[in-house]
């Protein structure tokens, strides 16, 4: 009985050190004393991943610029986890569900969504900006963790009705804190609900360093106390990234319920525009940071076997260049919004409040109209 309780135990365990496929200079490393097998992933995904990081990277730089331009209201950027947002979001189905948080824009351009749409959220112009249900992807998630239990939900929910989709819920690190992290992993746990719980520690939530969050080993143990098996990942190793959440959806979409991933990453930019981040961080650490870079690891591995060359490279950076220029003009030009939309896709069914409110906007809306 002993024996078999510990064997069930030692499956839920991350293994002891992040795994690793390919080291900061792109050279394969050797597998050992990892929890799990893991597959190298084919140089057509990783060619797949490296030009959605290049495209996802220039639009971010080009997303904080305009924040300068007043285009945004605020911008929080993800450059230097590129590995995760990318890597997670090609590793899943367009059938699949994606809950981000308020930095995922890099990975909601990889699913392909608009890019205007996406910042739309974030200069103000509507509630979300792209269609969830159409796009299968909930609203960017501002408060912490509250999306985790409306992913734990709705992948139970496709459960429920027979389907083979999984729900891909991204986290920060400080995030892990809040209550609705951990009544997610135990819902999820109880109902066997296929969620991927995706945690990406970039060592700060906004200030507050790793070391003031947590005393657990790492953030990935976290899911044994709920049954939740867990793996450790370098975020900014594109392979491992993919390996391991290959490994993660073949778990949930078996029917054995959620997995839970923390990619060992980090935000070289501040926490938003409005943040100093030269107040709890040295330059020093940042510039390490910037030798681990996801993008010029996978390009080294791609280029020593022959999937890349500098003519594919040109071309890919002048295509990011190209969007980037797209997105500009389109950000520029001044956006049509009708007051009334305000009203628009809060409830489904609008309540009395809700109407009582439109009405006094319209009223006023007539008022000065006529004045």
């Amino acid at each position: 009985m002993e024996t078999t309780a510990h064997a069930a135990t030692e499956s839920l365990l991350p293994s002891a050190h992040p795994v690793q496929l390919l080291d900061p200079t792109g050279a394969e490393v050797p597998q050992t004393g990892t929890a799990r097998d893991y597959a190298m992933p084919s140089a057509a995904r990783l060619r797949a991943v490296w030009h959605a990081m290049v495209i996802g990277r220039r639009f971010d730089i080009q997303a904080t610029a305009l924040t300068k331009q007043g285009r945004l209201a605020v911008y929080p950027s993800s450059r230097g986890q590129e590995a995760c947002q990318v890597g997670a979001t090609l590793a899943i189905r367009p059938t699949d569900w994606m809950f981000p948080t308020y930095r995922e824009s890099m990975a909601l351009v990889t699913r392909g969504i608009d890019p205007v749409e996406v910042l739309s959220l974030l200069r103000g112009d509507s509630h979300c900006g792209y269609d969830p249900i159409a796009t299968h992807t909930a609203a960017q998630c501002t408060p912490l963790s509250t999306q985790l239990v409306h992913a734990a939900g709705a992948a139970y929910g496709e459960k429920r009705r027979g389907r083979d989709s999984v729900a891909l819920a991204f986290i920060g690190d400080g995030a892990t804190s809040e209550g609705d992290f951990h009544e997610a992993l135990n819902f999820a746990a109880v109902f066997e609900s296929p969620t991927i719980f995706f945690v990406q520690n970039n060592k700060y939530a906004i200030s507050v360093p790793l070391s003031k969050q947590t005393k657990a080993p790492s953030l990935a143990y976290k899911g044994i106390g709920y049954g939740v098996p867990a793996e450790q990942v370098d975020g900014n190793d594109p392979a491992a990234v993919l390996a391991v959440m290959d490994v993660a959806l073949e778990h949930a979409r078996s029917g054995k319920g959620p997995f839970l991933i923390e990619a060992h990453t980090y935000r070289l930019d501040a926490h938003t525009n409005a943040d100093d981040a030269t107040r709890y961080r040295s330059s020093d650490e940042v510039t390490a940071w910037l030798d681990r870079d996801p993008i010029a690891r996978v390009e080294a591995w791609l280029k020593a076997r022959g999937e890349l060359n500098d003519d594919i490279v040109a071309a890919t950076n002048a295509e990011a260049e190209a969007r980037a220029s797209e997105l500009r003009d389109r950000m520029n030009a001044e956006p049509t919004v009708e007051p009334m939309s305000l009203f628009d896709n809060v409830f489904a069914e609008p309540t009395a409040q809700l109407e009582e409110a439109r009405a006094m906007v319209q009223a006023e809306l007539e008022a000065e109209a006529t004045a």
